[in-house]
C-alpha cells in the first residue's frame, strides 16, 4: 500500500498562534497570471476577475500585515512560452509576493522553471494530471484521484458504460490523464480494443470524423461513454457536432473535466441536457457559504455571470495564503510555505479544505448533469478526498509520495527510501 505521510501528521496550522509581524514592504503585490486573450480566454478571464474580487474583499478587511494588497495583472495570451516570460516579469520587475494563475498544464510547466529558479510561489487552481510536485506550487485544483478516476467509476458503476472514448486536446494534461485512465480501465477488465483515444489541437473545430468514430465504437450494441479532456473553445464545436449528429446523453454520455458553468454560458445548452461534468464544486451547491459567494459575484459582475470550480479553488487558495502570511508575519516565500501546511478553510460545498504536505488539498468529488439553463444537477458527491500528486495506477508513480513538510521532497521513493529529483516533467 502506498504510504500517505499526511495520515500520520497531526497538528494543523489553525492551532498556531500568529507570529508578530516583521517589517513588511507595502503594498503587498499579488500577480495574476491568466490568459485574457486567445483560445483559453473563454476560461481564464473569469479567474482574473475572481482574483480582483478576492483582493478587493480582503482590502476591505484591512489587507494583510497592515498593507493594502495590490493586484498586478498580465496577459500571457494563451501563448505557452509567454507564461514563463510573464512569470519572470511578475517576480523580477513587478516584485510580486505571490502569483495566482495558469490554466493548462503546459502553461504551468512553462512557468515552473522560472518559479523554481527565482523561488517564486504560485497557486494553480485547475484540475490537472498529477505526476508533478514542486515546492514552488500549491495545486488547489483536482488531482486525477479527485476527478478523473471517480468519473470513470461513475460510468462503470452507475451507468454501466462498456466502451470508452477518451477525447482530449493535444497537450500534457489530457495525454497523462488518459494514460492513467487507460491503465485504470484495463485493470478494471475493460479490453484495450474497447478504449478509443484521440487528441486534437487547441482550437480544433471539425469534429465530424471523430464523432463518427465514437459512434462506430458502439455499432455492436455496446454502451459507449466519452471522457472529455477537451480544453478551451474547441468544446463549442465538439458539442455542436454531437447535437448535429443527433446524439444525446442517453445514447452516448459525455463526462467533461474542463467544461463548467463559464464554458456553458456561451453554448446553446438545449442539446446538452444530461451530459455530465466532474468537478469539486458546482454553482448549484446548496450551502449558505455558496449562496453568499454567488451573491457577491453577481453583485460585482452582473446577474448573467456564473461561478465555477476553478473560482472556488482560487477562493480557497487565496484565503489560505492570507492566513499563512498572517501566521508567518511576512510574505517571505519560505516562511509562507511552512505556514501553509495544515491550513484549513471552509469550501463552498459544505466541507473543509485542508492543505496537505504534498501541496494538494482535500476536496469532495461532484458529478453533475447539465441542465437546460446551463447549470448542473449534482447527482453524486463524496466526502473530502486527499489529493495525490503521484497516481497509484502507473507502476513508476505508485512508489512515489510527495511530502514537503517533513521529508522536504516531492518525489520520495518509498522502496529505495530516497528523494528523486523531478526533472522529466518540464
Amino acid at each position: 500500500m502506498k504510504i500517505n505521510p499526511w495520515n500520520i501528521i497531526g497538528a494543523t496550522a489553525l492551532g498556531l498562534t500568529a507570529l508578530p509581524a516583521m517589517a513588511q514592504d507595502c503594498p503587498v503585490k499579488v500577480g495574476v497570471l491568466h490568459s485574457l486573450s486567445g483560445t483559453m480566454a473563454i476560461s481564464e478571464t473569469t479567474l482574473k476577475d475572481t482574483m480582483l474580487m478576492l483582493i478587493d474583499q480582503q482590502n476591505e478587511k484591512g489587507g494583510v500585515l497592515g498593507c493594502e494588497i495590490e493586484p498586478v495583472v498580465v496577459d500571457p495570451a494563451s501563448d505557452w512560452p509567454l507564461f514563463a516570460e510573464k512569470a519572470r516579469e511578475l517576480l523580477t520587475v513587478n516584485e510580486v509576493d505571490v502569483i495566482f494563475g495558469s490554466w493548462t498544464s503546459v502553461s504551468r510547466k512553462s512557468a515552473l522553471p522560472v518559479l523554481e529558479e527565482l523561488n517564486g510561489l504560485m497557486f494553480y487552481p485547475v484540475q490537472y494530471e498529477g505526476e508533478e510536485s514542486s515546492k514552488n506550487v500549491f495545486y488547489t485544483g483536482a488531482a486525477p484521484n479527485q476527478q478523473a478516476i471517480p468519473a470513470v467509476d461513475y460510468y462503470l458503476e452507475e451507468l454501466g458504460v462498456e466502451k470508452f472514448a477518451l477525447l482530449g486536446t493535444d497537450y500534457v494534461y489530457p495525454r497523462t490523464t488518459n494514460n492513467i485512465l487507460k491503465q485504470y480501465l484495463m485493470d478494471k477488465g475493460i479490453p484495450e480494443d474497447d478504449i478509443f483515444v484521440n487528441y486534437t489541437p487547441f482550437g480544433h473545430s471539425d469534429w465530424s470524423t471523430i464523432v463518427s468514430d465514437v459512434v462506430e465504437l458502439g455499432e455492436d450494441g455496446s454502451f459507449v461513454g466519452v471522457v472529455s479532456t477537451i480544453n478551451g473553445d474547441a468544446n463549442v464545436g465538439f458539442y455542436k457536432e454531437l447535437a448535429a449528429s443527433g446524439i444525446d446523453s442517453a445514447d452516448i454520455p459525455v463526462v467533461a473535466f474542463s467544461v463548467g458553468e463559464e464554458e456553458l454560458s456561451g453554448f446553446d445548452t438545449s442539446n446538452l441536457v444530461g451530459h455530465l461534468a466532474a468537478w469539486n464544486y458546482f454553482q448549484s451547491a446548496d450551502t449558505p457559504a455558496n449562496e453568499e459567494w454567488i451573491a457577491a459575484w453577481k453583485a460585482r459582475m452582473g446577474e448573467d455571470r456564473v461561478t465555477n470550480d476553478p473560482m472556488e479553488a482560487h477562493y480557497i487558495g487565496f484565503n489560505m495564503w492570507v492566513n499563512a502570511v498572517t501566521e508567518a508575519g511576512t510574505t517571505d516565500v519560505d516562511a509562507v510555505r511552512e505556514a501553509m501546511y495544515g491550513q484549513e478553510f471552509p469550501n463552498l460545498t459544505g466541507g473543509t479544505a485542508v492543505m496537505l504536505p504534498n501541496h494538494h488539498l482535500t476536496k469532495p468529488v461532484l458529478i453533475g448533469e447539465i441542465t437546460a439553463d446551463g447549470q448542473f444537477d449534482i447527482v453524486s458527491q463524496t466526502e473530502e478526498v486527499p489529493g495525490d500528486a503521484w497516481t497509484d495506477y502507473l507502476p513508476e508513480s505508485a512508489v512515489l509520495v510527495s511530502d514537503w513538510k517533513d521529508l522536504g521532497c516531492g518525489m520520495y521513493n518509498t522502496e529505495t527510501e530516497t528523494c528523486v529529483q523531478m526533472t522529466s516533467n518540464y
